[in-house]
Protein backbone atom coordinates (compact mmCIF):
# COMPACT_ATOMS: atom_id res chain seq x y z
CA UNK A 1 0.00 0.00 0.00
CA UNK A 2 1.42 3.28 -0.71
CA UNK A 3 2.50 5.58 1.42
CA UNK A 4 -0.43 8.25 3.45
CA UNK A 5 -0.80 10.89 1.74
CA UNK A 6 -4.14 13.57 3.21
CA UNK A 7 -4.29 11.07 6.34
CA UNK A 8 -2.39 13.08 9.03
CA UNK A 9 -4.53 12.93 12.04
CA UNK A 10 -7.06 10.43 13.41
CA UNK A 11 -9.64 10.18 16.98
CA UNK A 12 -10.27 6.80 17.83
CA UNK A 13 -13.16 6.98 20.26
CA UNK A 14 -14.02 3.42 22.34
CA UNK A 15 -16.51 4.93 24.73
CA UNK A 16 -19.24 1.98 25.88
CA UNK A 17 -22.26 2.60 27.41
CA UNK A 18 -23.40 -0.63 26.99
CA UNK A 19 -21.69 -3.70 26.28
CA UNK A 20 -17.80 -3.41 26.54
CA UNK A 21 -15.29 -5.97 24.47
CA UNK A 22 -12.33 -7.49 26.12
CA UNK A 23 -10.22 -6.69 22.85
CA UNK A 24 -10.50 -2.76 22.88
CA UNK A 25 -7.03 -2.03 24.40
CA UNK A 26 -5.61 -4.54 21.38
CA UNK A 27 -7.29 -2.47 18.77
CA UNK A 28 -6.30 0.82 20.16
CA UNK A 29 -2.89 -0.81 20.60
CA UNK A 30 -3.35 -1.97 16.47
CA UNK A 31 -4.46 1.42 15.33
CA UNK A 32 -1.87 3.35 17.18
CA UNK A 33 1.18 0.90 15.97
CA UNK A 34 -0.52 1.06 12.01
CA UNK A 35 -0.09 5.16 12.43
CA UNK A 36 3.17 4.61 13.40
CA UNK A 37 3.89 2.87 10.59
CA UNK A 38 2.36 4.80 7.53
CA UNK A 39 3.25 8.59 9.29
CA UNK A 40 -0.04 9.33 10.81
CA UNK A 41 -1.04 10.52 14.59
CA UNK A 42 -3.42 8.51 16.58
CA UNK A 43 -5.19 9.69 19.36
CA UNK A 44 -7.63 7.53 21.44
CA UNK A 45 -10.62 8.82 23.79
CA UNK A 46 -13.14 7.39 25.39
CA UNK A 47 -13.57 11.13 26.85
CA UNK A 48 -17.32 12.72 25.13
CA UNK A 49 -15.84 16.52 25.65
CA UNK A 50 -13.24 15.89 22.77
CA UNK A 51 -16.25 15.91 20.40
CA UNK A 52 -15.94 20.13 20.17
CA UNK A 53 -15.50 21.84 16.62
CA UNK A 54 -11.85 23.25 18.80
CA UNK A 55 -10.77 19.59 19.10
CA UNK A 56 -12.30 17.99 15.72
CA UNK A 57 -10.83 20.42 13.92
CA UNK A 58 -8.15 19.23 11.26
CA UNK A 59 -9.00 15.36 12.11
CA UNK A 60 -8.98 13.50 8.64
CA UNK A 61 -10.79 10.59 10.29
CA UNK A 62 -12.62 9.52 13.38
CA UNK A 63 -13.05 5.71 14.03
CA UNK A 64 -15.42 4.29 16.68
CA UNK A 65 -13.54 0.85 17.94
CA UNK A 66 -16.62 -1.33 19.04
CA UNK A 67 -18.43 1.68 20.71
CA UNK A 68 -22.03 0.87 22.07
CA UNK A 69 -24.63 2.45 23.77
CA UNK A 70 -25.24 6.51 23.35
CA UNK A 71 -22.03 7.32 24.05
CA UNK A 72 -21.97 11.24 22.55
CA UNK A 73 -23.72 14.61 24.74
CA UNK A 74 -26.10 16.56 21.75
CA UNK A 75 -23.23 19.16 21.80
CA UNK A 76 -21.34 16.54 20.52
CA UNK A 77 -23.32 15.02 18.37
CA UNK A 78 -23.39 18.40 16.61
CA UNK A 79 -20.14 18.54 16.42
CA UNK A 80 -19.31 15.33 14.70
CA UNK A 81 -22.16 16.15 12.34
CA UNK A 82 -20.32 19.60 10.88
CA UNK A 83 -16.67 17.79 11.25
CA UNK A 84 -17.98 15.42 8.81
CA UNK A 85 -19.66 17.26 6.35
CA UNK A 86 -16.63 19.64 6.03
CA UNK A 87 -14.78 16.16 5.10
CA UNK A 88 -13.69 14.14 7.89
CA UNK A 89 -14.58 10.40 7.25
CA UNK A 90 -15.80 7.82 9.67
CA UNK A 91 -15.15 4.26 10.26
CA UNK A 92 -16.94 2.16 12.34
CA UNK A 93 -15.98 -0.91 14.13
CA UNK A 94 -17.79 -4.20 14.68
CA UNK A 95 -19.99 -2.89 17.92
CA UNK A 96 -20.15 0.64 16.24
CA UNK A 97 -23.13 -0.89 15.32
CA UNK A 98 -24.46 -1.06 18.46
CA UNK A 99 -24.05 3.25 19.15
CA UNK A 100 -26.36 5.74 19.17
CA UNK A 101 -29.49 4.21 18.56
CA UNK A 102 -31.58 6.97 19.00
CA UNK A 103 -29.88 9.68 17.01
CA UNK A 104 -31.28 8.93 13.21
CA UNK A 105 -28.08 10.87 11.27
CA UNK A 106 -25.56 8.52 12.86
CA UNK A 107 -27.98 5.62 11.23
CA UNK A 108 -27.79 6.71 8.17
CA UNK A 109 -23.70 7.11 8.59
CA UNK A 110 -23.37 3.74 9.31
CA UNK A 111 -25.66 2.17 7.32
CA UNK A 112 -27.37 -0.17 9.02
CA UNK A 113 -27.45 -1.00 13.17
CA UNK A 114 -26.89 -4.06 14.94
CA UNK A 115 -29.81 -6.50 15.58
CA UNK A 116 -27.80 -10.04 17.42
CA UNK A 117 -25.72 -12.60 16.60
CA UNK A 118 -25.53 -16.12 17.51
CA UNK A 119 -22.15 -17.32 19.46
CA UNK A 120 -18.46 -16.71 18.42
CA UNK A 121 -17.81 -19.53 15.80
CA UNK A 122 -15.90 -19.91 12.59
CA UNK A 123 -17.43 -18.52 9.36
CA UNK A 124 -16.13 -18.00 6.01
CA UNK A 125 -16.58 -13.66 4.59
CA UNK A 126 -17.14 -13.53 0.70
CA UNK A 127 -15.49 -10.44 -0.55
CA UNK A 128 -17.69 -9.18 -2.99
CA UNK A 129 -15.89 -6.02 -4.08
CA UNK A 130 -11.69 -6.76 -4.44
CA UNK A 131 -11.24 -3.33 -5.82
CA UNK A 132 -11.50 -1.42 -2.39
CA UNK A 133 -8.31 -0.74 -0.51
CA UNK A 134 -9.82 -2.96 2.81
CA UNK A 135 -10.68 -5.87 0.54
CA UNK A 136 -8.01 -5.95 -2.23
CA UNK A 137 -5.67 -8.20 -0.44
CA UNK A 138 -7.92 -10.99 1.24
CA UNK A 139 -8.68 -14.10 -0.78
CA UNK A 140 -12.44 -14.25 -2.28
CA UNK A 141 -13.34 -16.69 0.54
CA UNK A 142 -11.42 -15.56 3.65
CA UNK A 143 -11.86 -17.75 7.01
CA UNK A 144 -12.43 -16.29 9.97
CA UNK A 145 -13.37 -16.70 13.53
CA UNK A 146 -15.72 -13.85 15.05
CA UNK A 147 -19.12 -12.78 16.03
CA UNK A 148 -21.25 -12.76 12.83
CA UNK A 149 -23.37 -9.70 13.41
CA UNK A 150 -27.11 -9.32 11.44
CA UNK A 151 -28.50 -6.41 10.94
CA UNK A 152 -31.72 -4.53 11.36
CA UNK A 153 -32.10 -3.93 7.75
CA UNK A 154 -29.87 -4.96 4.94
CA UNK A 155 -27.60 -1.30 3.86
CA UNK A 156 -27.19 -2.78 0.24
CA UNK A 157 -30.56 -0.68 -0.46
CA UNK A 158 -29.11 2.36 0.46
CA UNK A 159 -28.41 4.96 -2.03
CA UNK A 160 -24.35 5.39 -2.29
CA UNK A 161 -23.61 2.04 -0.36
CA UNK A 162 -20.90 -0.16 -1.91
CA UNK A 163 -21.26 -3.84 -0.17
CA UNK A 164 -17.56 -5.00 -0.02
CA UNK A 165 -18.06 -8.29 1.50
CA UNK A 166 -20.42 -10.85 2.58
CA UNK A 167 -20.91 -13.77 5.11
CA UNK A 168 -22.24 -17.17 4.02
CA UNK A 169 -24.51 -18.06 6.58
CA UNK A 170 -24.87 -21.50 5.12
CA UNK A 171 -21.43 -22.27 7.00
CA UNK A 172 -22.19 -21.02 10.74
CA UNK A 173 -25.32 -21.74 12.94
CA UNK A 174 -27.63 -18.96 14.16
CA UNK A 175 -27.64 -16.21 10.93
CA UNK A 176 -30.54 -14.12 10.65
CA UNK A 177 -30.76 -12.60 7.32
CA UNK A 178 -30.64 -15.40 4.75
CA UNK A 179 -28.55 -15.20 1.50
CA UNK A 180 -27.93 -11.69 1.34
CA UNK A 181 -25.95 -10.88 4.57
CA UNK A 182 -23.56 -7.98 4.17
CA UNK A 183 -20.63 -8.00 7.02
CA UNK A 184 -18.42 -4.82 5.16
CA UNK A 185 -19.57 -1.86 3.57
CA UNK A 186 -18.44 1.71 2.88
CA UNK A 187 -20.87 4.39 1.93
CA UNK A 188 -21.29 8.16 0.64
CA UNK A 189 -23.89 9.77 1.42
CA UNK A 190 -25.27 13.28 2.66
CA UNK A 191 -24.29 12.32 5.76
CA UNK A 192 -20.49 12.18 4.92
CA UNK A 193 -17.86 9.34 3.79
CA UNK A 194 -17.87 6.22 6.13
CA UNK A 195 -16.46 2.88 5.80
CA UNK A 196 -18.09 -0.32 8.08
CA UNK A 197 -16.76 -3.73 8.86
CA UNK A 198 -18.54 -5.71 11.53
CA UNK A 199 -15.84 -7.67 12.43
CA UNK A 200 -13.27 -7.38 15.05
CA UNK A 201 -14.92 -8.97 18.28
CA UNK A 202 -11.74 -10.79 19.15
CA UNK A 203 -8.17 -9.55 20.71
CA UNK A 204 -6.21 -11.92 18.20
CA UNK A 205 -8.06 -10.16 15.62
CA UNK A 206 -5.98 -7.26 15.91
CA UNK A 207 -2.49 -8.96 15.56
CA UNK A 208 -3.46 -10.39 12.22
CA UNK A 209 -2.09 -8.82 9.23
CA UNK A 210 -4.81 -9.39 7.08
CA UNK A 211 -7.14 -7.78 9.60
CA UNK A 212 -4.82 -4.82 10.10
CA UNK A 213 -4.36 -4.44 6.17
CA UNK A 214 -8.56 -4.50 6.38
CA UNK A 215 -8.65 -1.61 8.96
CA UNK A 216 -6.24 0.35 7.56
CA UNK A 217 -7.73 0.47 3.70
CA UNK A 218 -10.87 1.07 5.20
CA UNK A 219 -9.71 3.88 7.11
CA UNK A 220 -7.67 5.49 4.04
CA UNK A 221 -10.59 5.44 2.43
CA UNK A 222 -12.62 6.97 4.73
CA UNK A 223 -10.23 9.98 4.82
CA UNK A 224 -10.22 9.93 1.04
CA UNK A 225 -6.61 9.39 1.09
CA UNK A 226 -7.15 6.24 -1.25
CA UNK A 227 -10.27 5.18 -3.70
Amino acid sequence: MPPAGRLSDVLVFTRTADYRHDSIPAGRAALRELGEEHGFEVECSEDPSVFTDASLAGRDAVVFLSTSGDVLTPEGRDALRRRISDGCGFMGVHSAACTEYGWPYYGELIGARFAGHPAFQPGTVLVEDGDHPATRHLPPRWARDDEWYDFRSNPRHLPGVRVLATIAETGYEGGGMGADHPLIWCRESEAGRSFYTALGHAEDAYTDPAFRAHLLGGLRWAAADVH
